[in-house]
């Protein structure tokens, strides 16, 4: 039974798929967009809104190495400047809800289901 258990393992194991989730988010702080398979892009999405929820918290000085540090350990550093720089002003009215997922045909090869996801405007 799968009781009080949560996310996908995507046939990976922890640090493998800590490494992807890592590049993926990275990815989509620079991208602001990327093409991924559906099942990855539900994941990430939970992962983002937390992401963004703290670079929020970023603003309050007192609290800025300590998120930094959080933030670093989950995405690469060039997407934490970007991050934690002018890029959060457009969510400054959101709480939640950062980012959508656009469903796309399934992919040529082996027919996965592919997504988009980016970020709102």
């Amino acid at each position: 039974m799968k009781h009080l258990q949560k996310g996908r393992k995507l046939g990976r194991v922890r640090n493998q798929r800590t490494a992807l989730f890592r590049t993926l988010l990275g990815s989509l702080v620079m991208e602001e967009k990327i093409k991924t398979t559906e099942a990855k892009a539900k994941e990430m999405k939970s992962m983002m809104d937390k992401l963004i929820n703290k670079a929020k918290l970023s603003k309050d000085e007192v609290k800025k190495i300590a998120v930094l540090r959080a933030l670093r350990k989950n995405i690469p550093l060039m997407a934490v400047k970007k991050l934690t720089g002018g890029f959060l002003d457009k969510f400054s009215k959101r709480s939640s809800g950062y980012t959508r997922i656009i469903k796309l045909a399934p992919r040529q090869g082996d027919a996965a289901k592919i997504a988009v996801i980016e970020f709102v405007d």
